[in-house]
C-alpha cells in the first residue's frame, strides 16, 4: 500500500475513533421518543452541519503556519473575549462528558451484575480518578481499539437484529419530544479535536485531507443510523436510555452483555483521555500543581452527580446543545477570519454561500437558546 493511501486511511480512522463513543447509546432513545423519522431529519441536518464545521476547521488549520488547537487558533484570529468563551466551552463539554460517562457506566454495570447503578457509578468514578492521577500513556490507542470493537458489536447487533425489526416501531411520533435528538446527536457527532491531528498525518495533500474529513465524518453517521434503526425497530417506544438493556428479550443476554462491556470500556478510556487532558490544561496553562489539578478535575463531575444530576440523556443533550453549539459558532467566526487573515494559501478552499453560513450559525444559536429556556 502506498504511503499516501496508508496516511489517508489512518487519518480517517483517527476522526472516526474520535467521534465514535458512548454518545451512540443515547441516540436510539432520543429518536424513539421524538419519532424515528423526525430523528432522520436531525441526522441529515446536523450531520451536514457537523461536516461543514469539520471542513471549515480543516481550512483554518491549512491556512495557518504554526500548529495550534482550538484555543490557540481562537487566540490567533479572534479577540481575547472569544478565547475565554472557547476555554469555558471546552471545560463545559469535558465536565459534561465526564458526568455522562459516570452515569451511563453505572447503568451498564447494573445491567451486567445487578446492584444499584448509583454505587457502580461511584466505584467507576473512584477507580478512573486514580487513573487520571497516575496518568495513562497510549490511551488514545486504546480509544482507537474501542472504536473497532464498537464497529464489530454494532454490525453483529445489526445482522442479528434486522429480522426482529417491526415497522410499526418506526412510525411513532411524540410532538413533546420533537427537540430531544438535537443536543444528543451533536454530542455524538462532534470530532473537531481530531482535525489538526489529521492534517499532521496527511501533511500537504489538500485533496486527501478534504476527502479524509468527509469520510471520517460520514462513517460514524452511517454507523449511528444503522444502530438506531435496529434498536428502535426492535424496542420501539420502550427503548432504554442507554439502548442496550432493552434488547435482552429479542437478542439474548450474551449479545447485550457484549454491548454493555463495550460501553463500560469505551466510557473508561474516554473518561481517562478527557480527564487527563483537562488535568494537563490546568497544570501547564494555569500552573496549578498536579494534585490540586487532579482534585479539581475529578471532584467537579462528582459533585454535580451527587447533587442529583443523574439523567444520562439530559446531560448529553445539554452538553451537546450548549457546549458543541458554542464551539460551532466560534468555528464559523474562525473560518471567516482565517479567510482574510490566513498566513498561506489553503490546501483546499471552501466557498459556502452566505445563506449556508448564516443558516448554520442560526441552528447553533437557536439550539443554545432553546436548551437554556428548557433548563429554566
Amino acid at each position: 500500500m502506498k504511503t499516501s493511501n496508508k496516511n489517508f486511511y489512518f487519518s480517517v480512522a483517527i476522526l472516526v475513533g474520535t467521534i465514535v463513543g458512548v454518545g451512540i447509546f443515547g441516540i436510539p432513545y432520543a429518536m424513539a421518543q421524538s419519532g424515528f423519522f423526525i430523528g432522520l431529519v436531525y441526522f441529515f441536518i446536523l450531520g451536514g452541519a457537523i461536516l461543514i464545521l469539520h471542513l471549515m476547521y480543516g481550512e483554518v488549520v491549512s491556512r495557518t503556519k504554526e500548529k495550534h488547537r482550538l484555543v490557540g487558533y481562537t487566540k490567533k484570529y479572534l479577540s481575547p473575549f472569544w478565547q475565554i468563551v472557547v476555554f469555558f466551552s471546552v471545560i463545559f463539554i469535558i465536565l459534561g462528558a465526564l458526568l455522562a460517562y459516570i452515569i451511563i457506566t453505572g447503568e451498564f454495570l447494573e445491567s451486567l451484575f445487578g446492584f444499584n447503578s448509583f454505587w457502580w457509578s461511584l466505584i467507576f468514578w473512584f477507580l478512573l480518578s486514580l487513573g487520571i492521577w497516575r496518568g495513562i500513556k497510549a490511551i488514545s490507542f486504546l480509544e482507537f481499539l474501542m472504536a473497532i470493537f464498537l464497529f464489530v458489536v454494532i454490525l453483529v447487533i445489526f445482522i442479528i437484529g434486522v429480522p426482529n425489526i417491526s415497522f410499526a416501531n418506526l412510525i411513532t411520533f411524540s410532538p413533546q419530544y420533537i427537540f430531544l435528538p438535537y443536543g444528543i446527536i451533536l454530542f455524538a457527532m462532534a470530532g473537531i479535536q481530531a482535525i489538526p491531528e489529521m492534517r499532521a498525518i496527511i501533511n500537504i495533500d489538500g485533496k486527501q485531507y478534504k476527502k479524509a474529513i468527509i469520510a471520517g465524518t460520514l462513517i460514524p453517521l452511517i454507523l449511528y443510523f444503522l444502530f438506531a434503526l435496529v434498536v428502535i425497530g426492535i424496542t420501539g417506544s420502550s427503548t432504554s436510555q442507554e439502548a442496550i438493556s432493552g434488547l435482552i428479550n429479542s437478542l439474548g443476554s450474551s449479545l447485550v452483555f457484549l454491548g454493555a462491556v463495550f460501553g463500560v470500556l469505551a466510557a473508561a478510556t474516554s473518561f481517562l483521555i478527557l480527564g487527563i487532558n483537562l488535568r494537563h490544561t490546568l497544570e501547564y496553562d494555569f500552573k496549578i500543581k498536579k494534585n490540586l489539578a487532579v482534585f479539581l478535575v475529578c471532584i467537579s463531575p462528582l459533585i454535580i452527580f451527587l447533587l442529583g444530576v443523574q439523567n444520562f440523556i439530559e446531560v448529553v443533550s445539554v452538553t451537546g446543545s450548549i457546549g458543541t453549539g458554542i464551539g460551532g459558532i466560534v468555528l464559523i467566526l474562525l473560518y471567516k477570519k482565517a479567510k482574510i487573515k490566513g498566513e498561506k494559501e489553503a490546501e483546499y478552499n471552501l466557498n459556502f454561500p452566505s445563506p449556508v453560513i448564516y443558516g448554520l450559525a442560526a441552528i447553533f444559536i437557536l439550539g443554545i437558546i432553546y436548551q437554556i429556556i428548557y433548563l429554566f
